[in-house]
């Protein structure tokens, strides 16, 4: 069985299209940044904070976990709270490249598989009339860095470098290359 710790729409979106069977079960942690650890190093940090959650009350099933951060100028850019904050966030990022980082975790039989993954992305020169409007659509809440690229903050991106699905929130390719090698893995035993 396999266990995605995340009730990340974009994420069940990502593996559901895999067609990977697979149940929900979101990790209830408070996901805190460590001043002391780099951006890379806080993605998948709580990545594995959240699968070693689900995964201790789930022994006997493969656990998927992520953290995808949004860093410029070093400066970790998390879900905005508020209008404001989202307008600040999309104001700051504005003609700007962005990394974007995805921390994964994955455990099976007590192995822990800790990755990342990262993308580079440039927003168009935004007016605050379009930051306003993009904010008035919701899409900006819940999600790391006020936009998501899938989704109408397509419209705010002049251009990416890297993987898209990092930018998403899943780095698929990765992920699903190591699901399969735990299966290969299995099917020998």
């Amino acid at each position: 069985m396999i266990i995605l710790a995340s009730a990340s729409q974009r994420r069940i979106e990502l593996l559901k299209d895999s067609g990977i069977e697979f149940e929900v079960i979101p990790s209830e942690i408070e996901e805190v940044i460590d001043v002391s650890l780099s951006p890379v190093d806080n993605a998948m940090k709580i990545a594995l904070t959240k699968a070693r959650d689900i995964y201790f009350k789930n022994k006997n099933a493969t656990v998927i976990a992520a953290d995808t951060m949004v860093v410029y100028n070093n400066e970790i850019f998390g879900k905005p709270g508020s209008e404001e904050d989202a307008f600040e966030i999309l104001k700051t990022l504005s003609n700007k490249k962005h990394k974007v980082i995805t921390g994964v975790a994955i455990i099976h039989n007590d192995e822990e598989d800790v990755f990342f993954s990262e993308s580079t992305v440039k927003f168009k020169d935004l007016t605050d009339e379009e930051i306003k409007a993009y904010i008035d659509t919701k899409e900006p809440f819940g999600k790391a860095g006020g936009y998501a690229i899938q989704g109408l903050g397509k419209d705010i991106v002049d251009t990416y470098e890297g993987d898209f699905f990092t930018i998403v929130g899943l780095p698929l390719k990765e992920v699903l290359k190591k699901l399969n090698d735990i299966k290969n893995k299995k099917d020998q035993n």
